[in-house]
């Protein structure tokens, strides 16, 4: 039996019900392709540590450790892994007109005696193999880069969406990935917030409506069962 949702403690009957007539049950069965690619969303310093002002770390680092998990996974069978984060300098200092229109105030002061934020955490620093998107200051890893085309470009029809936050650049990538076609898959534990209700509510929309939210566990039995699969002739 699948691993309880991660919404399943929040969500009302009620709502879930809401659903019944028009869309497939929470406990559906993965819908996911043969071909699969796992997006990285910015887990980097900047959100994933408290040090840091967008950063939390109660939910940023577990979130790594399970990444680190999937990760290992992925590159044992050859599944091709992209980052997102926002500039190929961290040490980018961003005008105004690249900031915008954000509901933050201003531009992230950087604390003084550390590190640049925008750096992909140690425990998950891509391999040479593995592409980083820079997607600016723009939520989607999806939206004014490459991404689409690179994932054609190698036969994808499936992909793995991590990262954070769940509510803002996980989801926007899931929404894009959504409609450029891709299955679309979100490992939960994968995944973080700073906001339990954020991340719970978004993962259950994404779930009801554009993706398949599953546990590490089944990612990691799905990963396996797609390589294990004979080649197509």
């Amino acid at each position: 039996m699948a691993d309880p949702k991660p919404w399943s403690d929040l969500i009302p009957t009620d709502d879930v019900k809401s659903f019944a007539s028009g869309f497939n049950a929470a406990e559906r069965p993965m819908s996911a392709g043969t071909t699969a690619a796992i997006v990285v969303v910015d887990m980097t310093l900047a959100f994933v540590d408290s040090a840091y002002p967008t950063g939390h770390s109660e939910t940023g680092w577990p979130c790594v450790e399970a990444n680190a998990e999937l990760l290992a996974v992925a590159r044992a069978l050859d599944v091709p892994v992209y980052f997102t984060k926002d500039h190929p300098d961290p040490s980018h200092v961003k005008l105004p007109q690249e900031r915008g229109r954000w509901k933050t105030q201003g531009a992230p002061r950087q604390p003084a005696g550390l590190a640049p934020g925008d750096v992909i955490v140690d425990a998950l620093t891509p391999t040479d193999d593995e592409i980083v998107i820079y997607k600016g200051n723009k939520p989607s890893g999806f939206f004014g880069t490459p991404l689409a085309s690179l994932l054609t470009h190698q036969g994808i029809d499936t992909v793995i969406v991590t990262g954070m936050t769940t509510s803002g650049c996980v989801r926007a990538t899931t929404l894009d990935a959504f409609m450029n076609n891709f299955h679309v898959v979100i490992p939960h534990e994968c995944s973080a917030d700073r906001s339990q209700i954020s991340h719970k509510v978004n993962l259950f929309d994404m779930h009801m409506k554009y993706a398949d939210v599953v546990s590490l566990a089944e990612t990691v039995e799905y990963l396996h069962s797609i390589v294990a699969q004979p080649a197509a002739v």
